[in-house]
């Protein structure tokens, strides 16, 4: 049994998988990892080891962490199952080249596109032939309600919502159709952009918006808002297999 964790900037995602299955996932806020945890592994005592990645390595949370259970951080020195293509692979975030990695080992032989909608939007693109190319960043939902709101005078903050309206009616209904409407045309338009160069590909949305914006895309998506867990949890399996020294 493998216990999984992504940490962000103020919280957590960590889940457990058994035999290549999801058993439970959470979430929870950095300073709560350590009860969180504990809490898990009460649940799950044959948790053999903890994987995952975070954004920075000076946590107390990481630390108590590692001085009470095995735990196996990714690393860009490690061996990942691409050919990274970044021209800056030193500025690249490690939980786009976990993603990256989870395209290649969940559709082999498969050019894949994974757009990851969390506080930003990542887009990241691996070829058949398992080359990363890179892809795009641009604000998140969320980013775009609370910069409207923290950057002008009388914008109110407002909770996502899609309209179906063309023009809007009210600021509210402005703000709404602004936000939504303009990330769904980036998103097919960027689409639109690579399959001129590369043909059709699968298309992975994730993140915490992915099933907020699944239904509104015109393009064919596979919308799993637990693939960067489940990347975590495959980039391990592969790394062991390929004999990666910890």
């Amino acid at each position: 049994m493998i216990a999984v964790i992504d940490i962000g900037n103020t919280r957590a995602k960590l889940a457990v998988f058994h035999q290549n299955s999801l058993l439970e996932q959470w979430q929870c806020h950095v300073i709560d990892i350590p009860k969180k945890v504990l809490e898990i592994f009460k649940k799950h005592p044959n948790i053999s080891i903890w994987v995952g990645s975070q954004v920075s390595n000076n946590e107390p949370e990481i630390a108590w962490l590692n001085n009470h259970y095995p735990t196996h951080w990714f690393e860009r020195e490690q061996k990942f199952p691409f050919t990274n293509l970044y021209q800056t692979p030193e500025t690249l975030g490690l939980d786009r080249m976990v993603l990256a990695s989870g395209a290649v080992l969940s559709y082999p032989e498969q050019a894949v596109l994974v757009i990851d909608m969390g506080t930003c939007i990542t887009f990241d693109f691996v070829d058949a032939e398992r080359n990363y190319h890179g892809g795009a960043i641009a604000p998140g939902m969320q980013m775009r309600y609370q910069t409207m709101h923290e950057k002008t005078a009388k914008l109110p903050l407002l909770s996502p919502q899609f309209s179906e309206s063309v023009f809007g009616k009210t600021t509210e209904q402005s703000m709404h159709i602004g936000v939504t409407t303009a990330i769904c045309s980036e998103i097919d338009s960027y689409v639109d952009r690579i399959q001129k160069v590369y043909g059709n590909f699968t298309i992975i949305l994730t993140g915490g918006d992915a099933v907020f914006f699944a239904k509104k895309l015109k393009s064919a998506i596979f919308a799993n808002s637990n693939f960067l867990l489940e990347s975590l949890y495959h980039l391990y399996l592969y790394q062991i297999s390929n004999d990666q020294s910890f």
